[in-house]
């Protein structure tokens, strides 16, 4: 299992992964040092986390190799149709996948999500529009959100 540390806007992120797919992305609470050397098998995810970062990709292309239970997968799968700068509320999401009465499970699903980012679960909002839990930090959820659909300039005359 390879692992990577690279910087990004919300902080250092480590990759995992090997030759059946990436397993985790995650941000990191403290700035690591960055990998010097980094596994093959790797190089893709953090080619398209960079491009992602600068505003130059807005859909990941690749192979994802998450650990989780088969309800986890299904609803991290679910996760990947929310478009780029859209969003969704846990209560669409838990229609989508068939059962409004797994709303619950879904939100817990989502918040065990280990490829943040890629799996999109910061999309996620409450049925009223507000930032609701992320595993990551609300903080982050808001930058991510904005960095997909900044506002845009107004004019001031």
């Amino acid at each position: 299992m390879g692992i990577a540390i690279i910087e990004t806007p919300l902080g250092s992120a480590e990759i995992t992964g090997d030759t059946d797919g990436i397993s985790s992305i995650k941000i990191l609470e403290e700035n690591a040092p960055i990998s010097a050397e980094v596994s093959e098998d790797l190089k893709n995810a953090i080619l398209q986390l960079k491009a992602y970062f600068k505003g130059e990709l807005h859909t990941f292309n690749l192979k994802l190799n998450p650990s989780g239970t088969d309800f986890q997968k299904r609803t991290w799968k679910a996760l990947l149709n929310i478009p780029f700068g859209k969003t969704t509320s846990y209560l669409e999401l838990s229609k989508q996948m068939g059962d409004v009465k797994a709303i619950r499970a879904v939100a817990a699903a989502n918040g065990k999500n280990p490829l943040r980012i890629v799996i999109p679960c910061h999309r996620v909002i409450g049925s009223d529009g507000s930032l609701t839990g992320y595993a990551g930090g609300l903080w982050r959820k808001k930058w991510l959100l904005e960095h997909e659909n900044p506002s845009p300039q107004q004019e001031l005359f």
